[in-house]
C-alpha cells in the first residue's frame, strides 16, 4: 500500500512479485514535488521483485526531473540489493537508511 504525507511516500506491507506490478502502476505521483522520500519502516516482507521495483521507481523519478530517495529501507533489501550489486545504485536518506 502506498500513502503519502507531503514529499514522503509511505510504503506498508509486502514488497514482493505479487505486489510489485500493482505498486509500480500506483505510481509515486510527485503531485508538484521535485523531491520525494520513500519510507519503507513499514514493509512486511520482500524479495527480488522489491529491488527491481526500486530501481524501476528511480528510473521513472530521473526521467521526471524528480529527486528520489529511500529511508528505513529494510535490512533484508538491502542484502538483495548488494547481492545484486545495486545497492550503490539506490540513493538512500540519511534519516534511518536501514531499520536498526
Amino acid at each position: 500500500m502506498i500513502r503519502r504525507e507531503g514529499n514522503r511516500v509511505h510504503i506498508s506491507g509486502r514488497l514482493t512479485m505479487d505486489t510489485a506490478t500493482s505498486l509500480f502502476n500506483s505510481g509515486l505521483q510527485p503531485n508538484g514535488q521535485t523531491d520525494l522520500v520513500v519510507d519503507m519502516a513499514q514493509v512486511e516482507a520482500v524479495d527480488s521483485a522489491a529491488v527491481s521495483l526500486m530501481l524501476a521507481w528511480l528510473r521513472e523519478a530521473r526521467r521526471s526531473g524528480i529527486g528520489l530517495s529511500f529511508s528505513n529501507v529494510p535490512d533484508n533489501l538491502l542484502s538483495l540489493a548488494h547481492l545484486y550489486d545495486v545497492a550503490e545504485s539506490l540513493p538512500l536518506s540519511g534519516d534511518g537508511a536501514a531499520r536498526p
